[in-house]
Order: C-alpha cells, then structure tokens, then sequence
C-alpha cells in the first residue's frame, strides 16, 4: 500500500503510541503475542474492493501466520497477496493485535509473512 500511496518514509513508519490506543510490536516479539490468541480474523479483498473477513484458528509457524481457508478466502488471498489479520481482545478492555502481512496460498492454507504488527485498543467514550 505504501508504494501506491508514495508515502514518505517518516509517514510509512507505525508510531509507538498513539494516545495510548496503538502500540507497535517487534516483528521478533510476534510469537509471544500471538501466545494470547487462538484464532483471528483473516481480512482479504475481493474482486469487487469490498472486504471479506474468515475467522480462522491460525498458528505461528516458522515467523509465518498459518491457517486453513476456503475457496472464495483463497482466491481473493492469490489475487491480492496484502492481507490483514486481526485477532480481537474479548472486551474494548483489551488490546487486540492486527498484523499485515503478504500472503501465499498453498491449497486449502494461507501462509501470512507478517509485515508489520499492532496493538490497539479502541478509544471508548467515557460517560
């Protein structure tokens, strides 16, 4: 996405906070996160730009995200190899961890070279 955009360099960069909602994971702390999630969402993009999410139970394998997919997933997953996977905290409490990632197909799996990682919590409106 950063080269469609031509995005400078300093702006390409996720920022280590952002008021408390984001913070950044090292791509080497990946597994250690990821302990604290089961199964995630698998983000792809179809042929028509509309998202597709699959949630999927996927382990860390080697450095890459590996789960098993369905057909539609796959296609959309070989046609447009940028993916995202989000894997939610089970309240607004929680951090969930998104990570993006170039995706390979491999028959009924998707194998997900992370990219980069986040932390995030949504900004919830105090009453």
């Amino acid at each position: 996405m950063r080269d469609r955009l031509q995005l400078p360099e300093a702006a390409a960069k996720p920022p280590r906070s952002l008021d408390g909602m984001s913070i950044a994971v090292p791509l080497d702390q990946l597994e250690e996160r990821l302990a604290q999630f089961p199964w995630g969402y698998l983000m792809t993009v179809r042929d028509d730009g509309r998202a597709q999410g699959l949630a999927v139970p996927t382990h860390l394998v080697d450095g890459v995200l590996v789960a098993t997919i369905g057909r539609s997933a796959a296609g959309n997953a070989a046609a447009r190899p940028n993916v995202t996977m989000i894997f939610p905290g089970s309240s607004g409490e929680e951090l969930s961890l998104i990570v993006d990632g170039d995706a390979r197909v491999n028959g009924d799996r998707i194998e997900v070279t992370p990219t980069s990682a986040v932390l995030h919590r949504p900004a919830l409106a105090r009453a």
